[in-house]
């Protein structure tokens, strides 16, 4: 069994930044692509990043986020994290941190489906 454990959210000023961390349990954290996904209240979730598995060679970004947010993984740690600069009130929203279903390196997920175990999520809000 896998569990994710997200910390680092808390409330920030706009322009500020945050790192949020995905500690993970289990044995096969190197294999799993990772992933962040987001949900404002009242929207859907959505996707955030994700990172490939072993070397983390392969990433993706929403566009909203792109030159802002950088995914990154430790694997001796067990851990995944987003670095989050010149956030917006936009970028409020609950983070969740997923486990990809499928072991590669070479692809990332995008879409929620494709992720089995998740985290239970850190509130991060960006006061204007």
């Amino acid at each position: 069994q896998v569990q994710l454990v997200e910390s680092g959210g808390g409330l920030v000023e706009a322009g500020g930044s945050l790192r949020l961390s995905c500690a993970a349990s289990g044995r096969t954290f190197s294999s799993y692509p990772m992933g962040w996904f987001r949900q404002a209240p009242g929207k859907s979730r959505e996707f955030v990043a994700a990172i490939s598995s072993w070397t983390g060679g392969v990433t993706d970004y929403a566009d909203s986020v792109k030159g802002r947010f950088t995914i990154s993984r430790d694997n001796a740690k067990k851990t995944a994290y987003l670095q989050m600069i010149s956030l917006k009130p936009e970028d409020t929203a609950v983070y969740y941190c997923a486990r990809d279903r499928s072991p590669s390196s070479l692809r990332v997920g995008v879409q929620a489906s494709e992720y089995d175990y998740w985290g239970q999520g850190t509130q991060v809000t960006v006061s204007s």
